[in-house]
């Protein structure tokens, strides 16, 4: 009776920490938010190479320049939102590389290099906010050497209207203020690794 009981508590305890880590702190914002449409929006980066590996002038080590990006419109969509995480980062959440909104519903690209400001003249509307690195705008892949390949998750979301916010605002302010507004979502992964 003791061996029944020990391994249905065995049991419960690893059913437990296998749904904290998927909903936990390493989760990234497109596993989080949810999105009215189950169907994924596909994004494509020409900056992306084999096994998604990044350009080198697309990360820190680099040029640092923002990764151009496309994705098939959504018609219903009043604007778009792009963010970019590593949950490999040696850090208690995933890492915060680019978080960006308010991009036009009509859009449908970004081009590679956007200065790291908050407003932006094109597109015309988009905000950029703040990364991990405290900065605006976008930073770069940077693992550091000895963690390996790390895997970014380029994440866009398809949003029912523009969103009320000033430049600079953090992921956590980006996400509550993206809820219930995503009418669908997508990503891309891509790869880098120290050199």
């Amino acid at each position: 009776m003791r061996l029944a009981f020990a391994v249905v508590i065995l049991a419960l305890i690893a059913g437990c920490g296998r749904a904290a880590t998927h909903a936990g702190p390493r989760a990234v914002t497109v596993d989080v938010i949810a999105a009215r449409s189950a169907e994924p929006l596909k994004v494509t980066s020409s900056a992306l190479g084999a096994g998604g590996a990044f350009s080198p002038r697309n990360t820190a080590y680099g040029e640092n320049r923002s990764l151009p990006l496309s994705w098939a419109p959504v018609a219903a969509a009043g604007a778009y939102a792009v963010v970019i995480e590593d949950p490999d980062a040696p850090s208690p959440a995933p890492f915060v590389h680019w978080v960006i909104w308010n991009i036009p519903g009509s859009a449908n690209a970004l081009p590679e290099g956007l200065p790291n400001v908050g407003g932006l003249a094109s597109p015309k509307g988009a905000v950029q906010g703040s990364n991990g690195a405290g900065e605006l705008g976008y930073h770069g892949p940077q693992p550091p050497a000895g963690t390996g390949l790390h895997h970014y998750h380029i994440q866009l979301f398809a949003l029912d209207g523009p969103l009320p916010l000033q430049a600079g605002a953090d992921l956590g302010v980006l996400r509550q203020a993206m809820k219930d507004h995503v009418l669908a979502k997508g990503e891309l992964i891509g790869t880098c690794a120290a050199p």
